[in-house]
């Protein structure tokens, strides 16, 4: 297996990470994983990993790491992980980077590249802070940069735009401190693997997402 078609997507909430990997997974045909997916299948599916995390996750808790990455493993030895795959959101710290390292060497399997997705701050916020989703179709608009024709109603259903309490700007804001004390560390620990490439994602999608390609074909 090409080595190269195994991507870490790496960025600020908001960034667009999600968007890409959604792109990539469809270009290449590889999965895009992420842990809250994988989570609810192990619980749906009721994998002894499942049913531990769903006691941590009943009760309030974090999903400790090492639960986390052994679900992650279940996923990645999976027939169509064949080919590749992409995780998005994960490793979130530097202990879970470390532990996903270990859990690669030990499927032998390694990193291609890990894409970087790098903002100002406050564009970042900008686009997080002034998102509006519609209450019935949950198409999302933007009141810095993608208005609806409309002040408050969606285009395409008529139905109302509400703001988020995890986009509100306070909220924004925590997260962003915890992306740079958890998350930003992961930029040096790559890079020093040579593995990380960073991407301006202050350009449209179709902009960004030519230059991921061209990165990693």
């Amino acid at each position: 297996m090409k080595s190269d078609m195994r991507l870490i997507m790496l960025g600020a909430p908001g960034v667009g990470k999600g968007t890409q990997a959604i792109k990539i997974s469809g270009k290449f045909n590889i999965p895009k994983i992420s842990t809250g997916d994988i989570l609810r299948d192990a619980i749906k599916n009721n994998s002894s990993l499942g049913i531990k995390a769903k006691s941590f996750m009943d009760a309030g808790q974090l999903v400790p790491d090492d639960v986390v990455i052994g679900i992650v493993e279940e996923k990645l030895k999976g027939k169509d992980c064949i080919s590749g795959w992409i995780l998005d959101g994960f490793p979130r710290t530097l202990q879970q980077a470390q532990a996903l390292d270990s859990m690669l060497q030990r499927i032998t399997a390694g990193i291609g590249h890990v894409l970087f997705l790098d903002m100002e701050d406050e564009e970042i916020i900008k686009r997080l802070s002034g998102r509006r989703s519609c209450e019935n179709c949950q198409h999302t608009y933007n009141t810095y940069f993608s208005l609806p024709k409309n002040e408050g109603v969606c285009d395409n259903c008529g139905g109302r735009l509400v703001q988020r309490n995890d986009d509100k700007e306070g909220t924004v804001r925590e997260r962003f401190r915890v992306y740079k004390e958890k998350t930003e560390p992961l930029i040096n620990y790559y890079s020093q693997q040579g593995l990380l490439q960073k991407i301006d994602a202050s350009e449209g999608i179709e902009i960004v997402y030519n230059k991921i390609c061209s990165g990693i074909q």
